[in-house]
């Protein structure tokens, strides 16, 4: 990158941006990603460090990986954080101080998997998996439906979850409904074959997202921001679409904006690719166009490959964000979320800020034991 294209970084991402009760000190998101560190689901002081130190490299806000709601059937994993508990509370407590005393903003994003729960795992091995209608994305029949007990109770969670991340000392917090997790299952026509109000058109399919989102926003302070990541894809079906059209996709987002999200967090493999036919916009540009609410783009942010390659051992090379910038310039959308590149190189930022590019440090899957 010339330093005329540094330059021009630094004049179009650190431009601040205000969401509900925050004022970001610029454009630059990090992007939440699973990595397993909390044995118990507590985060220690290793993770509040790997965070302070991203917050610290110039990231305005931070959305911590997918942190387990408190319902048994939440989680499959011992190593994953939970929102709650006095023990995982006290260690997010941590991390927000670190984040903060850093310079930065944090969301704690909520998760529950649903469906992609393998039975028998932590971190309650007895708890049954559940999703809208036991059925998994690959159309397999595992676990079972939802009673409407278990939607209440899902729902009551979350709500529950968002109060314990104010009360720690987050500043807003993230509902993960992307990627094939139980939010997105109840989105997603292939999964969702419920027949009573939980169910049919894609409008009804909102109904269990849009419960959750107006159960968090009732048990936090009203200007406590609510980010909702969603996403056409799921693991295992990449080509799914939840929305062919932008009609359609107004249909899905609609009910959420009026429940109280703040912003949507627009996940795409590739952020450079267009969503439909006819406009160059992605689906953040297209989320932001037909909703009105700020949106995060996301989707191989300098490199030049997704991160499904990586995975099957491809690593990727560092790529330029001059197309980056130009839609950020024209505000297509608002925030831009940074994933395996500041993973792998937490000076990302600093770096392309600098024009410093010929010292970044591409992530490859060989990172993910030393990452700190």
């Amino acid at each position: 990158m010339s330093t005329t294209s540094a330059e021009r970084a630094k004049e179009v991402l650190l431009r601040p941006f205000t969401l509900g009760s925050l004022t970001l000190a610029n454009r630059i998101v990090m992007a939440p990603m699973t990595r397993e560190f909390s044995p118990g689901g507590v985060p220690g002081d290793d993770v509040a460090a790997y965070y302070a130190r991203r917050a610290a490299g110039g990231a305005g806000l931070v959305i911590t990986e997918g942190t387990y709601i408190g319902h048994d059937s939440a989680g499959t994993s011992d190593r994953v954080p939970h929102i709650y508990g006095e023990q995982a509370l006290a260690g997010w407590a941590k991390v927000t101080k670190a984040v903060h005393n850093a310079g930065g903003k944090i969301l704690s994003q909520l998760w529950h998997v649903g469906l992609d729960r393998k039975a028998g795992t932590p971190p309650v091995p007895e708890a049954p998996s559940i999703g809208p209608s036991g059925i998994a994305v690959d159309g397999t029949p595992v676990g079972r439906a939802m009673t409407q007990t278990d939607i209440d109770d899902v729902v009551a969670a979350y709500a529950a979850a968002a109060a314990a991340a104010e009360r720690t000392g987050f500043d807003g917090i993230e509902v993960h409904a992307a990627h094939g997790y139980l939010i997105d299952q109840f989105l997603w026509e292939q999964t969702n074959r419920r027949t009573d109000a939980y169910g049919g058109d894609l409008g009804a399919r909102t109904r269990f997202a849009t419960e959750i989102v107006a159960a968090c926003r009732g048990a936090v302070a009203p200007d406590f921001p609510i980010t909702f990541r969603f996403s056409q894809w799921k693991m295992g079906a990449y080509q799914a679409r939840l929305a062919g059209s932008p009609q359609e996709l107004e249909t899905l987002l609609a009910p959420l904006s009026d429940a109280g999200v703040d912003a949507f967090h627009c996940s795409t493999r590739r952020f450079h690719l267009p969503e439909f036919e006819g406009s160059e916009f992605n689906l953040a540009g297209w989320t932001k166009k037909v909703s009105g609410k700020p949106t995060i783009s996301v989707g191989s942010v300098g490199l030049d490959n997704e991160f499904i390659e990586v995975f099957q051992g491809k690593p990727g090379s560092v790529a330029g964000i001059d197309a980056l910038l130009d839609r950020v310039e024209r505000d297509e959308f608002d925030l831009v979320a940074v994933g395996r590149a500041l993973l792998g190189d937490p000076e990302w930022i600093t770096k392309i800020l600098g024009g410093r590019t010929e010292e970044l440090q591409p992530f490859h899957m060989g990172l993910l034991g030393t990452l700190h």
